[in-house]
């Protein structure tokens, strides 16, 4: 299925960019899609270089970043993908931004390691701002990855009653089922609920028995579960048989804290690939990735593919 036609490929000097740019000409190849290599000279280099008399190092260094982008378009130089390649300057994930927003950019996808500052953990500063602020999908790849995943894991979002979750609860379905098909991977669809209201109702205050609770527990779980089979369901029907029977995703129902939980299952089953929905419920422009998302990406070791809302408007504009 042909979902990508306008990818940018975000590089950064610090990690290797190898693998993950590897995974970007796959994606494009198989959606007959466009390149666009960027790297930042981030403002703070700038504003050092300019304190110090250098006017002339920033040029030097727009070159030689221009230079290692230009080496890396040439390890894919004989796959017939078109590749432009840029040096932007400012401050990075702005300018990034800018540059999803101008050229309507559909799908970026950026190489990650451990992050300086942020010890044991994948992503870093500007990782973050781009999963909160990047309209467009953003796939950050493991730079230690290898081509092809074995198992993927998409987590749903519960809000029947919220047409834009359901519909982008579909859209992770569509993007990972596809991923799936490609690599051969073991597809993993997982939702992890909690009932929040559990220590109040067991308090004597309520006046609700132990057994009562119980019940309303098993009530809750019962529409969980019935609801995620219905979301699956109704996906695979629309995808067809065939590719349903070959898929055979494992559903998952599990109980608990999901920054506890998600990582935990994702360790648990090796996978490789999250994708995840970013849904913000705070109404504040850049604040689409919650406490919950950011408390999982501080534990998880694998690539994270994120998608927002189609009506998510970034709180980044373009230069008037």
């Amino acid at each position: 299925m042909q979902r990508f036609s306008n990818i940018l490929f975000v590089a950064e000097s610090e990690v290797d960019n190898l693998s993950a740019f590897a995974h970007a000409i796959t994606i494009a190849k198989n959606n007959q899609a466009k390149i666009t290599l960027v790297d930042v000279v981030d403002v703070l280099d700038i504003e050092k270089a300019q304190e110090f008399g250098l006017d002339g190092l920033v040029d030097k260094l727009v070159e030689q970043r221009y230079e290692k982008l230009q080496s890396l378009m040439q390890s894919a130089s004989l796959t017939g993908i078109a590749i432009e390649v840029k040096v932007l300057t400012g401050r990075a994930f702005v300018e990034i931004i800018r540059e999803v927003l101008q050229h309507q950019r559909d799908l970026l996808i950026k190489s990650v390691g451990n992050s300086e500052g942020f010890e044991h953990q994948l992503f870093g500063g500007l990782d973050r701002k781009l999963l909160r602020k990047c309209p467009c999908p953003v796939w950050l790849i493991k730079s230690t990855e290898q081509q092809g995943y074995r198992e993927i894991l998409v987590g749903l979002d519960y809000e029947p009653e919220n047409a834009e979750s359901e519909a982008l609860n579909r859209q992770l379905l569509e993007m990972a089922s596809s991923l799936a098909l490609a690599d051969g991977s073991e597809l993993h669809i997982l939702h992890v609920w909690e009932f929040i209201f559990e220590s109040f109702l067991r308090s004597r205050r309520t006046g609700l028995s132990d057994a009562d609770v119980d019940k309303l527990i098993l009530e809750e779980k019962s529409r969980r579960r019935n609801w995620l089979e219905d979301t699956v369901n109704s996906y695979s029907r629309a995808q067809g048989i065939e590719t349903a029977n070959y898929l055979k995703p494992i559903i998952s129902l599990i109980r608990g804290d999901p920054v506890k939980e998600l990582p935990g299952y994702a360790k648990e089953k090796g996978v490789e690939l999250i994708v995840m929905g970013t849904i913000s419920r705070t109404g504040i422009p850049g604040f689409i990735i919650g406490n919950t998302a950011e408390a999982i990406l501080n534990q998880i070791d694998c690539s994270v593919l994120a998608v927002k809302p189609v009506k998510f408007v970034s709180p980044v504009t373009l230069k008037e």
